[in-house]
């Protein structure tokens, strides 16, 4: 298992970071990515397929997109989601804290486990930290145009 974390602040309320961070919209353009939500988009259990693009309204995405789950929700507080994909499991969790007037604090942790550990990904370790640690630090350099998407409180 791999894991690599980083924090940074964001000029927001805590409320409109996690309306922008935790909440499924159908469409992520900062991410430019689509998400088919089964159910409520939001909570612990609620479960989705996210796909590169956007979807048409009519459209499903093919069989074999990652789906995923949120599995631990504190509004307001932290949001961890499971992403499965064949070879391996990805968990982001999302921490919120205060840091002053109209300002939050955003953790990111961002663990990858393959699901059949072997050989080569014990070699291919270190190639796999700087990955993860690159994705949460693009990641946290989106976080104001994630933001930016969600009206002011």
């Amino acid at each position: 298992m791999t894991s690599a974390s980083g924090t940074r602040e964001v000029a927001a309320p805590r409320s409109r970071v996690w309306r922008a961070l935790a909440v499924l919209e159908p469409y992520c353009a900062v991410c430019d990515v689509s998400y088919v939500v089964e159910g409520q988009a939001s909570g612990p259990g609620a479960r989705f397929v996210c796909v590169p693009g956007r979807l048409a309204a009519d459209e499903t995405p093919r069989d074999g997109a990652p789906r995923g789950e949120i599995v631990e929700w504190e509004p307001e507080r932290v949001v961890t989601t499971r992403l499965e994909l064949t070879p391996e499991t990805w968990t982001t969790r999302i921490e919120l804290a205060d840091a002053g007037d109209d300002a939050t604090l955003v953790t990111i942790t961002l663990t990858h486990a393959p699901k059949r550990p072997r050989l080569a990904d014990r070699l291919a370790r270190r190639a796999m930290q700087q990955m993860t640690q690159r994705t949460v630090d693009g990641e946290l350099a989106k976080l104001p145009a994630h933001v930016e998407q969600v009206a002011a409180d």
